[in-house]
């Protein structure tokens, strides 16, 4: 029976880094939620880099723009709050390794750091934070 599970083993198949980083980006993509709480979301961008550099951009329609980028290889976790109906994905970080930058803020520009992205979801099952979760991980060790 241990020789059967070895051969089956052998033969998976795991995606590769491309495969990955476009399965995140459609995953998050497809379940982004543009109106949470009443902000007035005007735009967004999601972007994953084959050189690891995860980015959100927000855009306002009071013509604020708020801008979150880290690098894959200092991903610590992720954690959803909320339902399947909808909730927020907490991508943590080792440390302050999130840059974060507003523009065209009426409360003033700012360049800080953080430990923490927030994505706001909708539709969100169980399996598919492991699969986000591992899909990560995976990116993090190549």
């Amino acid at each position: 029976m241990l020789a059967g599970i070895s051969l089956l083993c052998s033969f998976l198949i795991l995606p590769s880094k491309s495969e990955t980083i476009k399965w995140i980006e459609e995953c998050l993509k497809g379940r982004f939620n543009s109106a949470p709480g009443n902000t007035k979301l005007k735009k967004w961008e999601l972007s994953l880099s084959d050189k690891g550099f995860f980015r959100i951009r927000k855009f306002y329609s009071g013509g604020k723009q708020e801008y979150y980028s880290f690098n894959v290889s200092r991903f610590n976790d992720l954690h959803y709050i909320g339902s399947v109906n909808g909730g927020e994905l907490l991508i943590k970080t080792v440390s302050d390794d999130v840059i974060v930058q507003t523009y065209n803020d009426p409360k003033g520009n700012v360049d800080s750091m953080s430990s923490k992205v927030v994505v706001p979801l909708l539709n969100v099952e169980p399996e598919l934070l492991d699969s986000l979760r591992n899909s990560f991980f995976s990116l993090k060790s190549e």
